[in-house]
């Protein structure tokens, strides 16, 4: 693929879903730019698919998800400098309206809940992830024996592999202030309260009163408010998530309504002073303690889950979570893992939800070798490699979803892997790495490689090695497939740029039309040798517009040096000869660009010259396009449609054996 210049890339996602007016809001995770539009029908999801550096299209959870793969940052960023949309993702022209929901329709709960999650967690999982990393690389250095518990290097780096997920509420009430629109200063002197020393301190001294005793959900009373007591959990709310997201949210509501009424002379002390002032002690009294048991229930829920059926549980999670991931819904999963981890000290959901890319890498590294099909190694050896780093998603929507039983494959070897998971109750002490960095994660807090290190290396060994050999004894389907049209009469078949949507049989083959402008019988072209057939069978075209697009999968035998005509072979056989205009070539390339050259693998769809119909009538010469089948000796006949006027990708004519 040639390079992607992002800014052009950016520039035609912008256009193709219906303008910047047409964007509420966007984000972007690892591989994806999540927009919320006013309104999906103005987007245009072929043209964007069709894209090159674009991987597919996906609507879910609320959201038109454009999949880019690992330089989706870079994207993100292009767009953001070509449009008014502000670094937080907002469309300034509605900065006044967007609450997050607000895309011209009624989302439902679960996308509702799901663009929340997301909203929350995406904007600081890299960082955090990063975190986790230095804490793993830390254990690992002592495991080995290169560093020591009091060596200065293990402290500085303990610092800050530690600091991120120990002052986790700060970073969730700036996301979580973005996102309720309060002022975020306002929304971290809420937040900070729960973490101050003295808090923190008293959380350690001596109870006064204890609800709930010697059960999971055990609330401590160190001093009360005006007779109330102030219950506290076990090393106060270090590490918290809901506890601090409730909070964040109700302090929204009491600066809205503090701003409803205030005088605006004042309002610019006067109400973050309010705000502060009545929800700090309403969240610490109140919000605090009935979030935080919510937060023990989920997490004691989970954990009965996993005792109980430990095996079941990371099977499931191994199976679905690259299901969940393409629509979007493993947001919904990540609070648990948080929670757990703040809860237990470890998480057994993570070592299920990592294993699920090295089935996929198996698969991939199956793929890879076996392919006989160009395309579908060209796929395979960079979705590899991601998926082996823990990006999933260019080999899920390049190769697995349409290859379909692949996926079974890859599948089938997570599940494998996660029986071994669940077998010994592996856990993970941190949220770090991903792919094959996620070992790290397993690594015990003393620096130990202990059980859980070497079951997570053993499980991630057998998903690649069963989905690896499933692969390499089954077949690989055809990822391109040339096919039929359903209605001869052109008024259906399309061409979608990844494949030929039209039929195929052994005996004959549907080509698409290349270009769009109105249709002439070859026998009508002022040129005698298009005229008699001496070319071959097939039709000419007057264009409309100066572009010329593959009429099937398949490669470019040849393409003038200046750009007039280009020949191709499809993958059924058909060798299609487009001339644009006639003499052209005494144009030695003048409004002709060309953007494919010979050799190159082309799909249904794909661009291959433009060129300035202006300037071919300016030289005096015609524009017709004649569209010739040049081993028509091979076909009985050549059935051409009965249209008259054509667009690019329209059915165009059958070549029949």
């Amino acid at each position: 693929m040639a390079k992607i210049i992002y800014s052009d890339l950016s520039k035609d996602i912008i256009e193709n879903i219906g303008g910047e007016e047409n964007v509420q809001d966007l984000r972007h995770c690892t591989t994806r730019l999540r927009f919320h539009l006013k309104d999906e029908n103005k987007a245009n999801d072929e043209a964007i698919k069709n894209l090159d550096g674009v991987v597919t299209v996906v609507k879910a959870s609320g959201q038109y998800q454009v999949v880019i793969g690992e330089q989706v940052g870079e994207v993100y960023q292009e767009i953001i400098k070509q449009t008014d949309i502000d670094e937080d993702g907002v469309s300034v022209a509605d900065q006044t309206e967007v609450d997050g929901n607000n895309d011209g329709k009624k989302q439902n709960l679960v996308d509702r809940f799901i663009d929340f999650i997301s909203s929350i967690f995406q904007p600081f999982l890299f960082a955090l992830t990063a975190t986790g990393m230095i804490k793993g690389v830390v254990a690992l250095f002592g495991a080995f024996g290169l560093t020591t518990d009091n060596s200065g290097l293990v402290f500085v780096l303990n610092a800050a592999g530690d600091a991120f997920f120990q002052f986790l509420p700060v970073m969730v009430g700036i996301t979580a202030a973005r996102k309720f629109k309060i002022n975020e200063f306002a929304a971290l002197a809420i937040v900070v309260g729960f973490l101050h020393p003295s808090i923190r301190d008293i959380a350690t001294g001596d109870v006064q009163q204890v609800l709930f005793q010697g059960t999971a959900f055990q609330l401590d009373s160190y001093f009360n408010v005006l007779g109330i007591p102030v219950l506290l959990p076990g090393g106060g709310y270090y590490s918290s998530i809901i506890p601090i997201i409730a909070s964040v949210w109700f302090g929204s509501k009491v600066e809205k309504w503090v701003k409803s009424w205030m005088p605006k002379l004042v309002s610019s002390f006067l109400t973050p002073f309010l705000t502060i002032m009545i929800a700090f002690p309403i969240a610490l009294l109140v919000i605090g303690p009935v979030t935080n048991f919510l937060s023990d229930l989920v997490g004691l829920g989970f954990t009965t889950i996993n005792t109980v059926s430990p095996v079941l549980a990371a099977i499931v999670l191994a199976v679905t979570w690259q299901i969940l991931v393409i629509f979007g819904l493993h947001w919904g999963i990540l609070p648990i893992m948080f929670v757990l981890l703040a809860e237990t000290g470890v998480n057994s959901i993570s070592p299920s939800t990592q294993l699920s890319t090295f089935g996929l890498l198996g698969v991939l590294l199956a793929l890879s070798i076996k392919a006989k099909e160009l395309k579908v190694k060209q796929l395979a050896i960079p979705s590899a490699l991601s998926a082996f780093f823990g990006v999933s998603e260019p080999g899920v929507y390049g190769l697995m979803l349409p290859l379909r039983r692949p996926f079974i494959y890859a599948l089938i070897g997570n599940a494998i892997g996660g029986i071994w998971i669940g077998l010994h109750q592996v856990v993970f002490y941190r949220l770090g790495g991903l792919g094959v960095f996620s070992v790290f994660n397993a690594i015990s807090p003393e620096g130990e490689l202990g059980s859980d290190f070497w079951n997570t290396i053993i499980a991630y060994t057998i998903a690649v090695v069963v989905a690896f050999s499933i692969q390499m004894f089954m077949p690989i389907p055809a990822l391109e497939k040339n096919t039929a049209a359903t209605k001869v009469d052109g008024s259906d078949t399309k061409v979608n740029g990844t494949q030929n949507t039209a039929k195929v049989s052994a005996t004959q083959e549907i080509v698409a039309s290349p270009l769009a402008g109105s249709i002439l019988p070859l026998s009508e072209t002022p040129d005698a040798v298009f005229a008699s057939g001496a070319m071959g069978q097939g039709v000419a075209i007057n264009p409309s517009e100066g572009i010329v697009k593959a009429p099937a999968n398949g490669e470019v035998v040849s393409i003038f040096p200046t750009g007039h005509a280009v020949g191709i072979k499809t993958d059924l056989g058909a060798e299609i000869l487009i001339h644009i205009g006639l003499d052209t070539v005494n144009m030695n390339g003048k409004g002709f660009t060309k953007l494919v050259q010979a050799g190159d693998q082309i799909v249904a769809g794909q661009a291959l010259i433009e060129f300035d119909i202006e300037a071919i009538k300016a030289a005096g010469l015609n524009p017709i396009v004649p569209v010739v089948v040049t081993n028509s000796n091979e076909y009985s006949k050549i059935d051409i449609t009965d249209q008259t006027d054509i667009k690019t990708g329209d059915y165009l004519f059958t070549a029949v054996k």
